[in-house]
């Protein structure tokens, strides 16, 4: 395989290179359950207001044009993010979010050729080892199970992202209400080592 390559870009960087994040976007995704959440034009408009938020960070791999993206942001202290959060949302959070010290990893993308290679793990690892906040917190979108099963998987990783951040020792926080009928959401969680 080609050598991978990673940079950190900063926001303005981040946006010269938008168009390039999209294609990265709609391949990785490609297939993927809630495709038509997905689609180029909506990324776009994601990424355009991710970029302004306080405390964005982005990290890329390169092997000759871009094969993989992570980046984030911080939570807004309001705590609006968790609003569809079901269920309790733990004290500690409410308070971690209120203070500021809590970080959204929003994006993170990997064409399928460079899949399983480690490329996920470095960028995340290199784009979270700078945080100076006390939680991690990503959305994983799921499948429905389309069986009319309930949902159990054996104890299987239902997608990539799941599993990925399964393996970096992430714990499940819950859920969050669907944005697309086609897919549930996970809150996953980590507290950076100090």
């Amino acid at each position: 395989m080609t050598e991978v390559y990673l940079r950190r870009l900063s926001r303005w960087q981040a946006e010269q290179q938008r168009a390039a994040v999209a294609d990265v976007h709609v391949t990785a995704y490609r297939g993927a359950a809630g495709a038509e959440y997905r689609d180029r034009q909506g990324f776009l408009d994601r990424f355009e207001q991710h970029v302004q938020h306080l405390g964005f960070d982005m990290m890329v791999a390169d092997a000759g044009g871009l094969v993989g993206c992570a980046y984030g942001f911080r939570v807004e202290r309001t705590g609006e993010w968790w609003s569809d959060f079901r269920g309790e949302l733990p004290t500690d959070i409410e308070e971690l979010t209120a203070s500021g010290r809590t970080f959204l990893l929003a994006e993170l993308m990997v064409l399928p050729a460079h899949r399983r290679h480690g490329v996920a793990t470095l960028m995340g690892e290199r784009l979270l080892a700078r945080l100076e906040t006390d939680l991690v917190v990503a959305a994983v979108d799921l499948e429905r199970p389309d069986d009319g099963e309930d949902g159990d998987r054996g104890g299987r990783p239902a997608n990539a992202a799941q599993e990925t951040v399964r393996s970096w020792g992430w714990s499940k926080l819950g859920l969050l209400a669907p944005h697309s009928p086609s897919a549930v959401r996970e809150v996953w969680i980590r507290r950076p080592l100090r």
